[in-house]
């Protein structure tokens, strides 16, 4: 960490967009060390008035769904309508020794030569939900910044994507064509949780299946409650590759966003986003002091002993230790 970076660099260098000071910014909050945790939280606190413009997009899908290629076509269609994108990237970790592949920014070389674009790859580190721990705090920097538009890819590997639908405005789905049936393999909850869905890679040789699985998607969407009032799902076919299909995309982002606000649950549903992360770090932040407390940190290690050897039920074990840590 460079440590003659002070917090007023950091704040006037996200208000001007240097890209150098944000990458160190989202480094600094990534990092787990006291010191760094504390300047983190000052630095959040002062942007936090210049955040909550942006438009906030999650993206899924299978590997090989072309999310990357997706995200970098996407990108520069924004950017060319006059919007400025950040792209956070979530790698999948290694569970072994937390490694990450980290490849985005060089599968997005394009869109990263791009003076209104940012690009952060972050490892998830073997977080749950899709993406990072500090992925919302990230976007924050990135909504300070003055971003328009911000591209959260999440790994995509079966991992409940649940987390990355509550930090975000926009949830879409990508799907490509394969073999036999198109909605085999689809779960329930990515059905539900999805805003719109784009059929990716068709060309002129798979367009007749492509047009048949928009229709047995559709009627699949019947069967499902949009989350908005008013919102049929769109399912929209094209190629991320070939440029089309974006520009339908990002009009049906627009109008969603336009809708949500009209139905006045565009910021009643961001007040429960932050809601659920003031949630998150409390458990954070209990779990950390509870590991670094040296009179609880004997009878820590016990409880969890006993939850790993099943010597007793995990839940109990966790229940006693926080009476304990909580003093009832």
């Amino acid at each position: 960490m460079n440590r003659t970076i002070s917090l007023q660099d950091y704040i006037s260098g996200i208000k001007s967009s240097d890209k150098r000071i944000l990458g160190k910014a989202i480094t600094l909050i990534e990092s787990k060390k006291p010191e760094h945790r504390e300047i983190a939280d000052q630095l959040l606190k002062e942007i936090l008035p210049f955040t909550g413009k942006s438009i906030r997009i999650g993206i899924t899908g299978v590997p090989g769904a072309g999310k990357s290629t997706f995200i970098e076509s996407f990108g520069k269609y924004a950017i060319e309508q006059g919007k400025k994108v950040a792209v956070l990237a979530i790698d999948p970790s290694s569970s072994i020794n937390k490694g990450s592949i980290l490849g985005d920014k060089t599968r997005m070389e394009e869109l990263a030569k791009d003076p209104n674009a940012f690009i952060r790859p972050s490892p998830s580190s073997g977080f749950l939900g899709g993406i990072a721990n500090t992925t919302f705090e990230s976007l924050l920097i990135c909504e300070a910044a003055g971003f328009n538009y911000i591209l959260i890819e999440t790994v995509g590997v079966g991992q409940s994507e649940t987390l990355v639908n509550d930090i975000t405005d926009v949830f879409l789905f990508l799907k490509v064509i394969g073999t036999g049936d198109e909605l085999q393999g689809i779960k329930r909850g990515i059905m539900e949780m999805a805003d719109l869905i784009f059929i990716n890679k068709v060309n002129s040789e798979n367009l007749s299946k492509a047009k048949m699985t928009k229709t047995e998607l559709t009627r699949a969407l019947q069967f499902i409650t949009p989350k908005e009032k008013n919102w049929k799902i769109p399912v929209i076919l094209g190629s991320a590759l070939e440029k089309s299909g974006l520009d339908e995309i990002f009009h049906r982002v627009e109008d969603y966003i336009s809708l949500k606000t009209k139905n006045g649950t565009f910021h009643e549903t961001r007040k429960n986003q932050a809601q659920k992360r003031f949630e998150f770090w409390v458990r954070e932040y209990i779990l950390e002091r509870a590991k670094n407390n040296h009179s609880l940190e004997s009878s820590f290690q016990e409880h969890k002993k006993n939850a790993s050897e099943l010597l007793s039920n995990p839940s109990s074990e966790a229940s006693d230790f926080v009476k304990k840590l909580l003093g009832n």
